[in-house]
């Protein structure tokens, strides 16, 4: 992991992430447009009580506007995965990080190669 990716997530969420297995980020490493790029993310976690993750935040820091998507969750009412589109303005790294119930902030990231630009 680059040292400036866990840096601008410091300096983002206030926390020093962990990069964790747990996290799974799933997009493809190249697509044609960076207008809709496919992601599917997904935690593992039982979503209970007592071990659950609260938030994920999708950052992509060669964007415009840094953080791409957010998404929260809810204990025993809510499945931790989520699939959907986001836009990337250049090839980069895209990075997830998932805020815990404890507290603790799990991260991971994936390259994906973008032919053309997506945020004009």
């Amino acid at each position: 992991m680059q040292d400036d990716t866990m840096d601008l997530i410091e300096r983002l969420t206030g926390q020093t992430p962990t990069l964790s297995d747990r996290l799974h980020l799933v997009m493809p490493a190249v697509f044609p447009t960076g207008y809709t790029v496919p992601m599917d993310l997904d935690i593992d976690s039982p979503m209970t009580a007592n071990d659950h993750v609260r938030r994920i935040r999708v950052f992509a820091p060669q964007n415009p506007l840094i953080e791409v998507a957010s998404f929260n969750f809810v204990p025993r009412r809510s499945i931790a995965r989520v699939s959907t589109r986001i836009r990337l303005a250049e090839p980069q790294y895209v990075v997830a990080v998932a805020e815990m119930n404890d507290g603790m902030l799990l991260m991971t990231k994936t390259f994906v190669d973008v032919a053309t630009n997506g945020c004009i």
